[in-house]
C-alpha cells in the first residue's frame, strides 16, 4: 500500500474517533467547490500566483541540480543565437528565415498542445484555425485554378498576421493550371493540394501528442508511487442519482474500457488515437496506471494522431471545399429526389439557387466602396463574430486552467493541514 493511501486509511479510521476530521474534510470539500474565478476571484488568483512561483522553483531547482548537460547546451545555443542576431553579414537572410521556420513551428505545435491538454477542457483549435486555413486554402486553389499559392512553407495563418496568398488577385499567380472545362467549375486534384497543408497539419498533430503526455505522466507517477490517480478513483465509486445521462453512460464506457485494459498495446492505443476520440485522455491514464512503456504510448500516440487523424481530417476538409465533390453530391440528390413527384416540379429552381450560392462563395471578395463604408460601420461583419468567439474559447480555456491549478494548491494545503490534525489527535489519545 502506498503512503498516500495508508494516509487516506488513517484519516478514515481516524473519523469515528475524532468527529473534527469529518467535519473538516466536509469544510475542505466546500472550499474546493467554492473556489473560481467568479465566487472568490481574488482568493484563486492568489492560490495560482503561489502554484506557479513553486512550480517554476521546482523546475528550476531540478535544473540546476540535475541538468548539466542541459544547462550547457542551452548556454551555448543561446550564445550562439545571440551572435548571428547581432552580427551583419551575409547570414542575416538565413537567420531570418529560419526564425520564421521556427515561429511557424511553435505557432502549429503551439495549437495542437492546447487542442488536446486539459483532460477534455482544452481549446478547439482544429475548428479554430487549421479546419478553416485549409477550407480557405483550398477554395483559394479552385478560385485561382493552381496550388503554387504560398510564397514560402511558413505563408499560412498565424498570431496577428493571415497569409499572403488569401488577399491577392488569382492573375497575381499566372494562369490557371488547371482550367475549367466547358459548363463545369474548376477541378484541383486532391492529391495536389494536401502537400500545400500538410506540414502545418502534421505539426498541429504532434502538439496533440504532446498534449496528452501530462496525464501519462501524472498517471503514471501515482502507479510508481503505488497510489491511484483521482481520475480512476471516481470510476471506481458507484454513480450517483445525480449523474444524468450522458454523464452516466460516460462512466459506463470508461469502466468497460478499464476492465478490458489488459489488452491495451501499440496496435490499440494507435487506433484509439486514429480517430477522433472524446476518451483517450482516460486512455493516457490507464497507460500510465498500468505502467506502460513510455515510448510505447509515445509512438503509438505520435503515429496515430500526427500522421493518420490529421490526414484524415486534412482530406476530408479538402474534399468538402472540392468542386468535384459537390459536384458528385449534386448528381446524387438530382438522381435521387428526381424521382419524387413533389420535389421533381421544384428541383430546377432549387439547384439554380444552390449555384448561384456556390458561385458567390467561390468568386474572390472585391474591395467595399469607400462611399459606403461609413454607412456600414456599425454592422456586425463574420470577422468580428468570429474573433469574438475565438476570444470568448481563449478565455474558457485560460479561466479552467486559472481555477485547476488553484484548487490542485488548496487540496495540498488541505491535506497537510489533515496530517497534522491527525497526528494531534493521535498524540492526544496517546496522553
Amino acid at each position: 500500500m502506498g503512503s498516500s493511501e495508508a494516509a487516506e486509511a488513517s484519516l478514515s479510521s481516524s473519523e469515528g474517533v475524532d468527529p473534527l476530521i469529518s467535519e473538516l474534510r466536509k469544510k475542505h470539500q466546500l472550499e474546493l467547490e467554492n473556489l473560481t474565478l467568479i465566487m472568490q476571484p481574488f482568493r484563486t488568483l492568489k492560490f495560482f500566483f503561489f502554484a506557479t512561483v513553486q512550480n517554476l522553483k521546482k523546475s528550476l531547482l531540478y535544473i540546476l541540480r540535475k541538468g548539466g548537460w542541459f544547462k550547457v547546451l542551452s548556454i551555448l545555443t543561446a550564445a550562439l543565437g545571440l551572435i548571428l542576431m547581432a552580427v551583419d553579414g551575409p547570414h542575416e537572410k538565413h537567420v531570418q528565415e529560419f526564425l520564421c521556420y521556427a515561429r511557424f513551428g511553435l505557432w502549429w505545435v503551439a495549437l495542437g498542445v492546447a487542442s488536446s491538454i486539459g483532460l477534455g477542457s482544452g481549446l478547439h483549435t482544429f475548428v479554430l484555425y487549421l479546419g478553416p486555413h485549409i477550407a480557405l486554402f483550398t477554395i483559394k486553389a479552385m478560385q485561382c485554378g493552381r496550388v503554387d499559392l504560398k510564397t514560402a512553407p511558413y505563408d499560412t495563418i498565424q498570431l496577428k498576421k493571415g497569409p499572403t496568398w488569401l488577399e491577392k488577385d488569382c492573375l497575381e499567380f499566372g494562369p490557371p493550371l488547371y482550367p475549367s472545362s466547358p459548363g463545369s467549375l474548376v477541378r484541383v486534384p486532391v492529391s495536389r493540394i494536401l502537400p500545400q497543408v500538410q506540414l502545418e497539419a502534421v505539426l498541429w498533430g504532434l502538439g496533440t501528442a504532446l498534449g496528452e503526455l501530462p496525464p501519462y505522466f501524472i498517471s503514471r507517477a501515482a502507479y510508481l508511487s503505488g497510489g491511484k490517480l483521482e481520475a480512476m478513483e471516481e470510476l471506481d465509486a458507484a454513480s450517483s442519482k445525480e449523474d444524468g445521462f450522458l454523464s452516466s453512460s460516460l462512466k459506463q464506457i470508461k469502466r468497460w474500457l478499464v476492465s478490458h485494459s489488459q489488452h491495451l498495446n501499440f496496435f490499440t492505443i494507435l487506433v484509439l488515437a486514429s480517430v477522433p476520440n472524446p476518451l483517450f485522455d482516460l486512455a493516457g491514464i490507464m497507460c500510465g496506471q498500468f505502467g506502460i512503456p513510455f515510448w510505447k504510448f509515445f509512438l503509438a500516440t505520435l503515429t496515430g494522431k500526427a500522421i493518420i487523424k490529421a490526414h484524415i481530417q486534412t482530406v476530408f476538409i479538402i474534399s468538402v471545399c472540392n468542386n468535384q465533390l459537390l459536384e458528385l453530391v449534386e448528381n446524387k440528390l438530382i438522381w435521387i429526389f428526381g424521382e419524387v413527384p413533389a420535389f421533381s416540379v421544384m428541383l430546377p429552381d432549387i439547384i439554380a439557387k444552390l449555384h448561384m450560392i456556390k458561385e458567390k462563395f467561390s468568386v474572390p471578395a472585391s474591395a467595399p466602396d469607400p462611399s459606403t463604408v461609413k454607412g456600414k460601420r456599425w454592422n456586425l461583419s463574420f470577422t468580428t463574430i468570429w474573433n469574438t468567439f475565438i476570444w470568448l474559447m481563449l478565455m474558457n480555456f485560460a479561466v479552467k486552467i486559472v481555477q485547476s491549478t488553484a484548487q490542485k494548491y488548496l487540496k495540498k494545503q488541505q491535506e497537510l493541514e489533515l496530517t497534522d490534525r491527525l497526528s494531534r489527535s493521535t498524540r492526544s489519545r496517546a496522553d
